[in-house]
Parts: structure tokens; C-alpha cells; sequence
């Protein structure tokens, strides 16, 4: 099976320059948690609802900061003809519920995410690789701001 059989299509940007309350609010308006950030055309960065929390807020920022500020830089993404379970224990490797997915004109084409493949794909091969997200010790790449 492949990432398209499973991804969500329905994916919208942030931009870099857009605020962390606009973006919060779209988030809490349309219950998710992760936007991929795009700029002139290019997939810049992603931001989640953690990231405001824990890279905004906590360091005193409000609603009026912009996304660049607290969004992640390094972009980790997959391409929509790769294989499920390869892409599953990627994320699970390097720790993220959700990535950007790509065509092969490098255009954002939807967002696949660990709830995706355990709903559409196998609970069970999902789990085992949610297993590895949840591991202290992995890969947590530091913000370029802080």
C-alpha cells in the first residue's frame, strides 16, 4: 500500500508570517494539531499546537508572534508513491506522528500521519511503530530561534 492510499488531501498552509493566535484558532476551528508552513512556493517548515506551546509561550511570546518563530525549520517529509510501511517506520525513527507529503514535483499533495495508517492501513504495524515516537531518547531537533 502506498502513502496515497492513506494520507489526508485536504491540507492547507501556514505561512511563515502568519500569527500564532490566526493559527492557533485555525487549529482549534478545525481540530488538528499540525500545519505544514510554506512560502513562495516551497514547504519552509511545519508547525504544531506543541510548538506554540512549548516554543512560543513558554518562552514569552503571545499571539501576535509569527509562525517562523516557533515553527520547525527542519522539514521531514515523504513522497506519495513510497511505500506505507517504510514511510511508518521512518516516522517512527525519527520520532513524528505527521509528515508532509510530496509528489514527485515536489508539491505538497496531503499530510499523512500515524492516526492515517492505523485507521486505513494496519492497526497493528502502526502501533508497534508508535512505539518508537513515544521513546525519550529520540530525535528531537532543537528550534534555529532558541
Amino acid at each position: 500500500m502506498k502513502v496515497a492510499d492513506v494520507m489526508t488531501r485536504d491540507v492547507r498552509l501556514a505561512s511563515p508570517d502568519d500569527t500564532l493566535q490566526a493559527i492557533a484558532s485555525r487549529m482549534a476551528d478545525e481540530d488538528i494539531g499540525f500545519l505544514p508552513v510554506g512560502e513562495n512556493d516551497r514547504l519552509v517548515g511545519t508547525i504544531t499546537d506543541r510548538d506554540i506551546v512549548a516554543r512560543a509561550v513558554a518562552h514569552g511570546m503571545d499571539g501576535k508572534s509569527c509562525v517562523r518563530d516557533a515553527m520547525t525549520h527542519d522539514v521531514m517529509y515523504c513522497f506519495e508513491d513510497e511505500s506505507i510501511d517504510d514511510v511508518i517506520h521512518n516516522m517512527s525513527d525519527i520520532q513524528v506522528r505527521r509528515m508532509p507529503v510530496i509528489d514527485r514535483n515536489k508539491r505538497l499533495v496531503g499530510v499523512v500521519s500515524m492516526a492515517d495508517a492505523a485507521i486505513k492501513y494496519n492497526p497493528a504495524v502502526t502501533g508497534a511503530a508508535m512505539c518508537g515516537v513515544m521513546q525519550p531518547e529520540g530525535f528531537h531537533p532543537p528550534s534555529p530561534s532558541m
